[in-house]
């Protein structure tokens, strides 16, 4: 007699169901599984053998030739997610529970003595599992808070295979995880660093405000010392809140890539993402055998700092092109192409040479022409002008280090932002798949961006004398969209389009 139990694997950010079943017959001990495993899975067959010997049940050791197929066999399966699973359809097909698997899905890994572990990749399941309209969900209960987001859902939460097993059996049951409160979630968040915190640098400080109220790309360049790291980590402080359907997004992303707490829920706040320059490709863009969301991709809807941006590989940063144009990165292996969301706001750090003193009025630059431009060669022009926004960060006067006076601290600025989003917002909400300015397409641009004589004339001269590309023409119309948002004006005005203008003379 077979028996029929449902799980689920992950491809990308989408989940499936996986049909497990199980069937036994005489003869000498085999423990099988079929169905395109991993090494991972394949070993589940000990680790299942032990759980139910110490959970009092008759172990596969002692049942002849056991046969597990994971259905679709044409998908491929990893992980220890299959244990739970498999370890049911055993102790169905040989009789010793009973209980209608119909609308019940299972996940989880077995310890040896039948406890049940957490697995990474619950919330894209738990959604897909809404999805296929099944009654329950059983997971382990370190991720119970995590399936719990799915409203709709009843979740069971599974401490060890007995107490499953009795709950199944109907001996004991096991109280359904509540579904969370979304309020205490997102509650309001504190910011380690505050704008405030930095003195001077108006500019610069200005320039992220509009990378945050547009989701632009911001590049510092300035000599060491001039608060070009800080002003970056200050930036998610005046990042609006994310909104549920961008929480939801960002968490299955970090549970798939195995990155989220265990006591946390949902991701409620914007990532902050800064790998160091010794950073390879697949750590940065995904990837893997099996493969899995990298940097870029943890960055969704948040910031990925780039200190130092020229030390990073070329190699590497040339990567970079596909996300910061369309917003996802796919990633091909030979068992599949998957793609993950990279919507993110890229801020990079750079020196103007080796030694950092090329723009510094006050200190000698040590290095010779050809250093710099070798240096500066680093990063490729196709990079630069997928940057939106170009900004020097000079060295601090000792006046301004040593002044008493704060700056503006970042709620005040984090309202200006919430509310150009707002509009923005307003302007999108027909439209799928656009939240910020800059993610319009050049026809979007055509209905939203709409520039008078004035205004195109004066594009015309920078485009001219700038000798800007065609993807620096549109990204400088996007801003000044931005700049004029923030302005809480409807039409982009020639002030909007000189400031945003003044932000691409980097690329000259």
């Amino acid at each position: 007699m077979s028996s029929k139990v449902l799980s689920a694997t992950t491809l990308g950010l989408t989940s499936h169901l996986v049909e497990v079943e199980a069937d036994t017959h005489p003869g000498m001990y085999v423990f099988s599984i079929v169905g395109l495993p991993d090494t991972t899975v394949k070993e589940s067959k000990d680790r299942v053998n032990a759980a139910i010997k110490n959970c009092s049940f008759k172990p596969p050791h002692m049942c002849g030739h056991v046969t597990v197929n994971l259905a679709p066999a044409d998908i491929r399966k990893e992980g220890p997610l299959y244990d739970l699973p498999i370890a049911l359809g055993f102790l169905l097909t040989t009789k010793q529970i009973d209980f209608d698997v119909s609308k019940k899905l299972f996940v989880g890994e077995l310890s040896l003595d039948g406890k049940i572990r957490p697995v990474n990749g619950v919330l894209p399941i738990a959604i897909m599992a809404k999805e296929k309209n099944m009654e329950e969900i059983f997971v382990p209960a370190g991720n119970a808070p995590e399936a719990g987001i799915v409203k709709g859902l009843c979740v069971i939460p599974v401490e060890n295979l007995k107490e499953l097993a009795d709950h199944l059996s109907g001996r004991k049951k096991i109280d359904p995880f509540p579904e969370q409160n979304l309020d205490d979630i997102f509650a309001p968040q504190k910011h380690p660093l505050d704008m405030s915190h930095v003195k001077g640098q108006e500019h610069a400080k200005r320039a992220l405000e509009i990378a945050a109220a547009g989701a632009h790309n911001c590049l510092f360049s300035g000599p060491p010392g001039s608060g070009k790291t800080l002003l970056a980590k200050t930036f998610p402080s005046i990042l609006p809140p994310l909104t549920f359907e961008e929480a939801l997004e960002i968490t299955k992303i970090f549970s798939i890539a195995g990155k989220l707490p265990r006591d946390v829920a949902l991701v409620s706040q914007r990532p902050f993402r800064s790998p160091h320059h010794s950073a390879s490709a697949v750590s940065l863009v995904g990837g893997g055998q099996f493969p899995r969301p990298g940097e870029i991709s943890l960055a969704h809807r948040g910031v990925l700092f780039l200190d130092e941006f020229p030390e990073f590989s070329r190699m590497v940063l040339e990567n970079l092109r596909q996300p910061l144009e369309d917003g996802n990165i796919s990633v091909s292996r030979a068992q599949a192409t998957l793609s993950f969301p990279a919507r993110f706001t890229l801020i990079a750090a750079m020196n103007p040479c080796p030694c950092g003193n090329a723009t510094d009025p006050e200190k000698m630059c040590s290095c010779n022409p050809s250093s710099i431009i070798r240096y500066q060669r680093k990063i490729s022009g196709p990079i630069l002008d997928r940057i939106d926004i170009h900004i020097e960060v000079p060295r601090m006067k000792f006046d301004k280090l040593a002044s008493e006076k704060t700056g503006e601290p970042s709620a005040s600025v984090r309202e200006r932002v919430i509310a150009a989003r707002e509009k923005q917002h307003r302007r999108f909400k027909n439209i799928d798949g656009v939240i910020t300015n800059s993610e319009m397409t050049s026809q979007q641009m055509k209905e939203f961006c709409k520039l008078g004589e004035k205004e195109l004339e004066l594009l015309k001269k920078a485009v001219t004398q700038l000798q800007l590309s065609a993807r620096a023409y549109h990204r400088i119309i996007k801003i000044a969209r931005t700049i004029a948002d923030l302005a809480g004006s409807d039409e982009i005005m020639l002030p909007h389009l000189a400031e945003a203008i003044q932000y691409r003379q980097k690329q000259a």
